[in-house]
């Protein structure tokens, strides 16, 4: 609760940070949003005031009302983001689970195109700048190169942590929304009746009279793109200071394309022909710092993506929806890791975006279509949140569904038409939906066959087992890993672990089960003693955002049971605690593999089979639990789900005749 109130703490400070983090998407969308709009389109009144003022109502609706007003108030002790919302509300559903991967999937998949869209529009700026007109041309190999190398470098430094560059995020950003601003209002003076398009008439005429105008929305759709982000990012900023910091980088944004509109309307040619009112409005003495400001807006932006999508695979990890990967924590800093894996994923498919679309005009008629879906995912998930969660009466319920679902699926529509631009999208995100999927229902299928039993009942026989001198002692303290959520249940397997062939005696016999919560901080513990000093059940809750670190905690559990004086540490009789007294911790790790004698149906074969090739390429146990590999051992069982029922084996008759013969002779 702690870290909760800090978040909300509203600082100077706190408020420049939430400036550099949260609206680096959002804020760089002023680039190539309204550009966007206008594309090859003759230049005309409907256009413009039609295109500005369905931007604006965008912003009020989507970003405004949806995410600032409504979808920030579904915290999960100060965290947000998919996720975050589906552990509030999946206790309320079972058919929530894959609206929560569709979510999580197209946001990871869409986000590979924001860094290249959005350096590459800022780089494609230097154009304009005089004797750089032959030189920096879109498409052309130089201005790729450029922003391939400035994504690589990107990339490369995730592995050191962004704390440093991190604190000038916010000077920047506050610099850049600045700039919009002052930019913006000098030129809304251009076209004064600009300022008209603020009626909503202006978006209706538009969608309804132009040609084809309802697939603008497509293009539209840009402005908000980040939205989603605003509510991923809740954990790093708090409610408070998003929504203050909100109110200045709306008027911003607004002003900015006021700017630009106000500029198409008095800049007297019939077309753009490949010019970007973004730059077109900026002084030209002041073009090359706007080109530089906006630069490095972009590497915010493209930083905030990057770090929302650790964040979001950590989640996964830990909520059981991606297999078990390396996580790092490259700095002190509570909450920024680094994934290796994620990191060169997402570096491949922000290159394979540059090299294929070549310039960012090109990449505006692919962007988008996934984000769609990641926000009527979050829009079905709210609902299940302001019903149960918030207690809204139904029919408030049906008409944020309605509004927002009407909205949203308008924009799905529009932007079905950027299918074709983006098909090398869908093996991306086929690829992660497919993990999600697998990881998620395979562990639903395997833990459907785990079979617990009374713990208690063993008690005696463990007793017996550990005062046994004639067996060979395995360990003084033996410590296994379970997943009974109940205190006096463990798993069948354990048990014929300990008494197999080659007893493992013990002086204490330790069953551990991590428990992950629904919130993201929590680090608590109980104990359940069975059998004194002998036989002890631990469950260790851990927050859904924390990195276990298993045999710490297990260690530090142990040190405060003997400080109070609940637990002693067993002198070995042997003799060898004499020469060293610390406790013997050995933990015993049981590795499953999928054994020859199932037979399983088509989708439970094709599921665990998948699950179990994904198993061996993630991370072992040991190392995702947070285990020393000299203090663990590794014991592997066959897994049978369904034995084979039927064995059509005969006996062949000559060889039958002969044993007959054989014991008549």
């Amino acid at each position: 609760m702690a870290k909760h109130d800090n978040l909300n703490k509203v600082t100077i400070a706190s408020l420049l940070v939430a400036l550099g983090i949260i609206y680096g998407d959002i804020g760089t969308s002023p680039l190539y949003a309204l550009r966007a709009v206008i594309g090859t389109r003759a230049i005309n009144e409907q256009l413009v005031y039609g295109g500005f003022s369905c931007i604006f109502w965008t912003l009020v609706f989507q970003t405004t009302i949806k995410y600032i007003w409504l979808t920030l108030k579904a915290d999960n002790q100060g965290e947000g983001g998919v996720f975050s919302l589906y552990s509030l509300v999946r206790r309320y559903g079972k058919k929530l689970v894959i609206p929560t991967i569709l979510g999580a999937t197209t946001l990871l998949a869409d986000g590979i195109i924001t860094p290249p869209i959005s350096v590459a529009s800022a780089i494609e700026g230097l154009n304009m700048v005089h004797g750089m007109e032959n030189i920096i041309v879109p498409g052309n190999a130089l201005t790729i190169g450029v922003v391939v190398l400035i994504l690589s470098i990107l990339f490369f430094f995730q592995r050191f942590g962004t704390d440093i560059i991190g604190k000038a995020f916010g000077p920047v950003m506050m610099i850049w929304f600045g700039m919009l601003l002052v930019v913006g209002v000098l030129n809304i003076g251009l076209h004064p009746d600009i300022l008209k398009a603020l009626s909503p008439h202006y978006a209706m005429d538009l969608l309804f009279h132009y040609p084809k105008g309802f697939w603008l929305l497509g293009a539209v759709f840009l402005c908000t793109t980040g939205a989603e982000a605003l509510y991923s990012d809740l954990g790093h900023c708090g409610i408070r200071n998003i929504r203050i910091t909100w109110s200045f980088v709306k008027v911003s944004l607004v002003a900015s394309y006021l700017g630009q509109a106000s500029w198409l309307m008095h800049q007297g040619q019939p077309f753009l022909d490949g010019r970007n009112p973004f730059f077109e409005i900026v002084p030209h003495w002041f073009l090359l710092p706007a080109i530089i400001i906006a630069t490095l807006a972009t590497i915010i932006a493209s930083q905030a993506l990057i770090s929302g999508s650790f964040t979001l695979i950590n989640e996964a990890i830990n909520l059981n929806f991606w297999p078990r990967v390396a996580v790092r924590q490259p700095t002190e800093r509570k909450g920024q890791i680094y994934i290796p894996s994620v990191n060169t994923i997402l570096w491949f498919g922000c290159i394979m975006m540059i090299l294929y679309f070549k310039e960012s005009g090109h990449m505006e008629a692919a962007y988008g279509f996934s984000i769609t879906i990641t926000m009527l995912m979050t829009t079905f998930l709210m609902c299940y949140f302001l019903y149960y969660r918030m207690k809204w009466q139904k029919v408030y319920v049906a008409i944020f569904a309605l509004v927002f679902g009407t909205i949203e699926f308008s924009f799905f529509i529009a932007n079905v038409a950027k299918i074709k631009e983006r098909w090398m999208f869908l093996f991306f995100e086929l690829f992660i939906f497919s993990v999600m999927y697998i990881w998620y229902y395979a562990r639903k299928i395997n833990n459907r066959y785990i079979k617990f039993v009374e713990l208690g009942k063993h008690s005696l026989r463990l007793n017996e087992l550990s005062i046994d001198d004639e067996i060979p002692k395995f360990a003084t303290h033996l410590i296994y890993l379970t997943k009974a959520n109940k205190r006096h249940e463990i798993e069948e397997k354990i048990i014929k672990s300990i008494f197999s062939k080659k007893p493992k005696r013990a002086d204490v016999y330790w069953f551990l089960h991590l428990n992950r919560t629904d919130r993201p901080y929590t680090l608590t513990y109980d104990v359940t003693e069975l059998l004194d000093d002998k036989v002890i059940k631990v469950n260790i809750n851990v927050g859904f955002r924390i990195q276990p670190r298993t045999e710490l905690y297990f260690k530090k559990i142990v040190q405060e049971l003997v400080a109070m004086k609940e637990l002693n540490l067993h002198i070995r009789p042997d003799g060898s605690s004499k020469y060293n007294n610390e406790p013997d911790f050995k933990f015993i790790v049981i590795e499953k593999f999928l054994s020859v004698e199932n037979e399983f149906s088509l989708k439970d074969g094709l599921l665990l089979n998948a699950y179990f090739s994904l198993k061996r390429m993630s991370l072992s146990d040991e190392i995702a639990f947070g285990l020393d590999k000299s203090d663990v051992v590794i014991e592997q069982i066959p897994l049978v789900y369904q034995q084979v029922s039927a064995i059509d084996l005969v006996r062949e008759q000559n060889q039958q005749r002969t044993m007959i013969n054989k014991q008549t002779m």
